[in-house]
């Protein structure tokens, strides 16, 4: 089985992780804070250069869970146990929860927070959505 790439990016006693494989490459942590994320930067993230309020509030739009963070000494508890899904339009099958995945393999994954599956076919990473509904011209 692959390992699974996690990037941690620091400020303080605050850290950015980063799950490549996840990414949907929706664009919107780029988008919302274009001084923290550089897609052609490197490092691509920087959270120095905003404030933590603003960090967490962008890495909770995350759809498809690739961002997330944690604060040394501070246990994060998901306060909503329950599953939630969502047809994005044009998009993936995002998941919200935890879940655990049993591939066509027999390979079981265990998935938190929000799992973005592929609905367009064309993915790279399937079962999960890897962004290429963007470039193939998927509609639904």
């Amino acid at each position: 089985m692959e390992k699974e790439i996690i990037k941690e990016y620091t400020k303080g006693d605050f850290t950015v992780i980063w799950k490549p494989k996840k990414c949907i490459h929706a664009e919107i942590c780029w988008k919302t804070l274009p001084e923290v994320y550089d897609p052609k930067g490197k490092p691509w993230i920087k959270p120095e250069n905003a404030s933590i309020d603003a960090l967490k509030s962008q890495i909770s739009k995350c759809p498809s869970g690739a961002l997330s963070y944690h604060i040394k000494g501070e246990r994060i508890v998901d306060q909503d146990s329950k599953t939630e899904c969502t047809v994005v339009e044009n998009g993936p099958l995002l998941v919200k929860g935890n879940l655990k995945v049993i591939l066509a393999n027999g390979t079981v994954e265990d998935k938190q927070r929000s799992t973005a599956f592929c609905r367009c076919g064309a993915s790279e990473n399937k079962p999960y959505c890897d962004g290429t509904h963007k470039s193939n011209g998927f509609k639904d």
